[in-house]
């Protein structure tokens, strides 16, 4: 028997990298290229293989620390030492992405989700009934493998957690044994199929905080509060019991980056005043808001990025593009938020989509909506301008792609070249799912929206 310390080998441009997983412990027989440890920069997650085959004695390493090419990963106590140490493998890239690329597995995660479909409540909001979620199926499955670690990369090994599966009972068909997403899919409808697997009902269902059914998440902690101080038991709205499960699905499913920006609207504020009175001047009983403008605006915006106004299909692997624009806005009821929709807004003038929306909003505070005037849905827009507040992250309703985000409009000095003047700023937060839409061309739709709405003339062009 002999002592090998196994280093990190050639990782490439980085110069120090974190260490955010350790795949084995002392006592642990491997073998070579089995993963040791992950590593991750600020570029890409990567997997450290093992030089050498043998029993691991001591872990030199620990989460959190920070290595290099050449730093000492572990002892290992090996029957044949006589490997070169230049024999190590380079490590592995994993195929989690930077937060600036879409990141491939996550386009299918819903769709192995959905392999068992269940039964889910009707929605108020918008958004698509709950997806189901696969319980753990391990248990129920013959091992498929023998090796006690399974060869998988970082991202598999999320995209496994989530559905709730032991990557040891999964067969790799990869290269050398290497688990790929295929595999797991594969697994999991096997299991469903068989029926041996049961199916858990939506991960936040019941409490709406989340079980950590399928995420390998902690228990939502129950504590009794009294022993602290008064405390009073207020039972959630009906809306919120309903659309808490929503979000909390879009939240974890969909990976969310938000897009800030500004928009200049001094002199769309001014017409909008202006036409107000002469509306009112003209006995008319309609009143125009800028969230109107904003809803015409944005449907410009949508036709010259169509990415907006679509929806990926069940299998996460084709774009829906839709040719009509119906637009959802957020609004505002004693008993939560419910989202109406305004159907065919490209064919109606700022005038039509204002009184339209008065109807909406008051049908939505008298508890008068009905489920067709909450559906169907390509963009949502919710406003918070009333209110206050400068920016904030809007969560996605699936099966939409976006949703933008109004703040209050604030007086803030701009600079023309020569002196600051006086401009009301309309702060905007745009999220999109990062798996349709890119960071340049989230960038760039804020950007035209706010031209739009700087000028509505360009609309014309």
């Amino acid at each position: 028997m002999s002592i090998v310390e196994v280093k990190v080998p050639d990782i490439g441009d980085f110069k120090e990298v974190e260490v955010i997983e350790l795949m084995v412990k002392p006592g642990d027989t491997i073998k070579v290229d089995q993963s040791l440890v992950t590593v991750e920069s600020d570029k890409a997650s990567m997997e450290i293989p093992s030089s050498h085959a043998g029993v691991v004695k001591e872990l030199r390493i620990k989460v959190g620390d920070k290595v290099a090419e050449g730093s000492l990963v572990l002892i290992l106590e090996t029957a044949d030492a006589a490997a070169p140490a230049d024999a190590a493998p380079a490590a592995t890239p994993a195929a989690s992405a930077p937060a600036a690329v879409s990141a491939p597995t996550a386009v299918s995660a819903p769709a192995a989700a959905a392999a068992a479909p269940a039964p889910a409540p009707a929605a108020v909001a918008p958004a698509a009934a709950p997806a189901p979620a696969v319980a753990p199926v391990a248990a129920a499955a013959a091992a498929a493998v023998t090796s006690s670690i399974a060869h998988a990369s970082p991202s598999i090994r999320k995209f496994a957690r989530q559905l709730g599966v032991d990557l040891a009972r999964v067969g790799g068909s990869g290269p050398k044994g290497r688990i790929t997403q295929d595999d797991v899919q594969n697994f999991v409808k096997g299991i469903m199929a068989s029926g041996a697997g049961p199916v858990a009902k939506p991960a936040g269902t019941g409490t709406g905080t989340g079980t950590g059914v399928g995420l390998d998440l902690l228990p939502w902690p129950s504590l009794d509060f009294s022993k602290f101080g008064p405390t009073e038991l207020l039972p959630l709205s009906r809306i919120k019991k309903i659309s808490g499960p929503n979000l909390h699905r879009n939240w974890v499913l969909i990976p969310h980056v938000t897009q800030y920006d500004e928009s200049d609207v001094t002199d769309l504020e001014q017409f909008r005043v202006d036409s107000n009175a002469a509306l009112a001047k003209a006995k008319s009983s309609v009143k125009l808001t800028m969230l109107a403008f904003v809803i015409k605006a944005s449907v410009s915006a949508l036709k010259k990025f169509p990415a907006f106004n679509s929806s990926l299909d069940a299998a996460g692997a084709n774009l829906i593009l839709k040719q009509y624009y119906n637009i959802g806005f957020a609004a505002d009821t004693p008993n939560g938020l419910v989202v109406p929709v305004l159907k065919d807004a490209d064919k109606k003038t700022v005038s039509q989509i204002a009184t339209e929306m008065g109807e909406l909003s008051a049908m939505a505070r008298d508890g008068k909506l009905k489920p067709a005037d909450m559906q169907g849905a390509t963009f949502t827009i919710s406003s918070l301008g009333g209110i206050g507040g400068t920016y904030f992250t809007p969560i996605i309703n699936a099966p939409e792609v976006a949703i933008l985000g109004l703040s209050k409009t604030a007086m803030k000095p701009v600079w023309d070249g020569k002196a600051f003047q006086p401009r009301l700023i309309l702060p905007l937060s745009l999220s999109y799912d990062h798996r349709v839409v890119d960071g340049a061309m989230g960038a760039r739709f804020t950007t035209y929206l706010a031209d739009v709405l700087a000028d509505l003339r360009k609309t014309l062009l």
